[in-house]
């Protein structure tokens, strides 16, 4: 065991914990020099990147992580977020695609996915993962919403109705904003009069 290594992990963590970032960020990266093995570390240092919103650095460490467990589908939706983030979509759906084939019930991967193809007007992929997402989560307004805009972008109005009705029933608020977004007064109809 490697002792200079792992008291450099103690003490980033430890700092870490106590939210002092800038000297966790320091210990990690000195026990990832002393053991380039150590994912944990190299996890740590891609987490606080993120969180800085220093995402070029964050993607470094989460492929260095990767590098290390490549079957590891958290991670590989967090590399596809940071990606998102920094304006390379083709990036995050390369890797929300393995989290999802490694992970296929991670919702978040499929809505990634399904952002990051709209992003690039790909609006018949995005429907693909953002259905995904809306079978998965029954529930999910965001996913519905983000559906019916796909569905409007890619031109198929019938299911922009059938988003809004699915909608109304449990989200009227969202409902309403779909229909104001695709300009399809002529759904409004379908919108309950709400009280606020």
């Amino acid at each position: 065991m490697n002792y200079d290594h792992w008291r450099h992990y103690a003490r980033g963590w430890l700092f870490h914990f106590f939210g002092r970032e800038d000297a966790a960020f320091e210990s990690y990266l000195t026990a990832f020099s002393m053991n380039p093995q150590d994912v944990q570390s190299a996890r740590h240092l891609a987490a606080i990147a993120a969180k800085r919103k220093n995402y070029e650095v964050a993607i470094k460490w989460f492929e260095a992580a990767l590098a290390l467990t490549p079957d590891d589908g958290a991670n590989w939706f967090n590399l596809g977020y940071v990606c998102e983030h920094a304006g390379k979509p083709k990036e995050a759906i390369a890797a929300f695609t393995e989290a999802v084939r490694l992970v296929p019930q991670q919702d978040m991967a499929w809505y990634g996915m399904g952002l990051a193809h709209a992003r690039l007007g790909q609006h018949e992929e995005a429907v693909k993962a953002l259905e995904k997402v809306v079978e998965l989560q029954p529930m999910s307004g965001e996913g519905f919403y983000q559906l019916g805009m796909a569905y409007h972008h890619a031109n198929r109005p019938d299911d922009v109705t059938g988003i809004v009705k699915r909608l109304v029933g449990f989200e009227p608020k969202r409902a309403r904003k779909l229909v104001q977004d695709t300009q399809r007064a002529d759904l409004m109809k379908l919108i309950p009069e709400l009280p606020f």
